[in-house]
């Protein structure tokens, strides 16, 4: 897989990657503000944005995800994931661990553990999958945002939440649909006895309002030999879009630190 890439600023490489249903534009203005310090790598995920459709699940990704670094000629960088972005730096800093300098894991698990849950999540997805393609991707986005899991997104500006929905609405329903089957949680193998392996600095952020994270990201840091929490105020799950100057000081801050 050549995943769509680009880069700006300068200083040490810093790869952005958004969530499901996202591209790398999500990352506005966010990014504009890193390049300031960072050398800012953004890519766009299997199946969004410009990139091709997934050719395996996330161990592919790991890989072709390093080759993005290739291109570009860096060795290593710091490594920044929202949700499904974070799944898959959390895979790259398994298989690829020369290539992460520090890790900040936003609003992520390490997997479903329950063999039973993770299943039922699969046969959802599967579901969610079909939907995608039956009934469209403008369908399907008002349906995802809708979630309870995003609510807290009410109290955005109107300009963000249309900008968002043009993301998800740029996606194709063959490239989300195919995401969903490569990448979903019930697909990925869990990672929680693995957590131990990651000997790199990593930060995990959730929102003030999104419980279910905040458990994850206690849960995953008490199994990381170097791991921290940072909880961010007034956000849910989409942290770097509900409290963004929090959200950039407190990865600034951990991406600074020696």
């Amino acid at each position: 897989m050549r995943l769509d890439a680009e880069e700006t600023g300068d200083g040490p490489a810093l790869v952005l990657l958004h969530g499901f249903t996202g591209n790398r534009s999500t990352w506005e203005p966010l990014r504009r503000t890193l390049a300031s310090r960072w050398r800012v790598i953004t890519v766009d995920l299997p199946g969004h944005g410009g990139s091709p459709l997934p050719d395996g699940g996330l161990l592919a990704l790991s890989d072709a995800l390093v080759a993005v670094l290739d291109r570009f000629g860096v060795p290593s960088a710091h490594w920044l994931g929202y949700s499904l972005g974070a799944r898959a730096a959390l895979h790259v800093a398994l298989v690829h661990p020369k290539r992460v300098e520090r890790l900040v894991l936003e609003s992520t698990s390490a997997g479903i553990a329950d063999t039973a849950a993770r299943a039922a999540r699969a046969d959802a997805d599967a579901a969610l999958a079909e939907a995608i393609t039956r009934d469209g991707v403008a369908a399907f986005a008002a349906r995802w945002v809708a979630q309870p899991l995003f609510a807290s997104q009410c109290r955005l500006p109107a300009g963000i939440r249309d900008r968002e929905h043009a993301i998800r609405c740029g996606n194709s329903a063959a490239g989300l649909a195919a995401a969903l089957r490569a990448f979903g949680p019930g697909t990925q193998t869990s990672l929680w006895h693995r957590l131990g392996e990651i000997r790199t600095p990593t930060l995990l952020i959730a929102g003030e309002h999104d419980a279910p994270y905040r458990a994850h990201a206690d849960a995953m840091a008490a199994r990381l030999p170097d791991g921290s929490v940072a909880v961010v105020p007034d956000a849910g799950h989409a942290v770097h879009l509900e409290n963004p100057t929090r959200f950039t000081a407190t990865v600034a801050a951990f991406l600074s630190a020696t």
